[in-house]
């Protein structure tokens, strides 16, 4: 994988705004057309002048009403499982979350969800063996998640913007429940006691969420945190990649808010 320093997204960019084609610039610059796009969208997004009709409206450009618990869920989506990709038959990018046919609710809810945010674009289904792909089409997808990019989100910085930070601190909770149902479990777990000499097997429930990126992992503890849900890394095969909330009264914190997937 290229990675392109500022330096030449900047020589893009002034190329492209004197009027320069993506594809001339893509090729004096040896960079792919399809990351030229993506920096000319971004650029002109940041200054209000996003491609393509304004309806349906964005909340970013055009100052649409958008549902922030609705929004908080999906952003927990798409850091944790979820993938932007800016080519399709439909010539659009679409937000895919892909989802277990063993977690119909899930799937319910994951598109309520981006009917909500998204509520004049098409989202569908597209079934998969043993999954399927929830998806939303969208011009405005860069827009609402700045988070997308080259590579994997594990390889290279994700950070909120203030905006958006704004909204998981207003609707934290929906924020986590959408982390844990891409990246997370509800399990039980057991051990056994000594009670009156005998031996006595003890059950109790606890929550993982596993992510390999340091700053989405972050983003999930610091969330915790600022809901007095107490947690510990738990690691596994030299990998931190695991938080763990086992404490019973972070527990039913949890069970309150977020729930096993179903």
């Amino acid at each position: 994988m290229n990675i392109h320093g500022t330096d030449v997204r900047q020589r893009a960019l002034t190329l492209l705004r004197g009027g320069a084609k993506n594809a001339d610039v893509a090729r004096n610059l040896n960079v792919p057309l399809g990351t030229i796009g993506y920096w000319k969208h971004l650029d002109r997004a940041k200054r209000g002048e996003c491609p393509g009709r304004h309806t349906p409206s964005c909340p970013r450009c055009d100052g649409r009403e958008l549902d922030e618990p609705a929004y908080s869920y999906l952003l927990g989506l798409y850091l944790g499982d979820g993938h932007i990709s800016h080519y399709s038959q439909h010539h659009v990018p679409n937000l895919m979350i892909t989802c277990a046919e063993s977690w119909p609710g899930l799937m319910d809810e994951c598109e309520a969800a981006m009917h909500a945010v998204f509520p004049g674009n098409s989202v569908c289904r597209v079934q998969r063996i043993g999954c399927r792909n929830v998806k939303v089409y969208s011009k405005h997808l860069l827009c609402l998640f700045p988070q997308h990019g080259p590579g994997k989100k594990h390889e290279r910085r994700i950070a909120l913007e203030l905006w958006q930070q704004e909204i998981v601190d207003g609707h934290p909770w929906p924020f986590v429940r959408g982390l844990v149902h891409s990246d997370g479990c509800r399990i039980t777990n057991w051990t056994t006691r000594l009670v009156g000499g005998e031996r006595k097997r003890y059950e109790y429930p606890r929550y993982f969420f596993a992510n390999m990126s340091d700053d989405i992992r972050r983003l999930y503890t610091d969330t915790l945190d600022k809901l007095g849900v107490e947690w510990t890394h738990c690691t596994r095969n030299g990998n931190p990649f695991n938080i763990s909330v086992a404490r019973k009264p972070s527990v039913a914190l949890m069970d309150t808010h977020v729930g096993p997937k179903y």
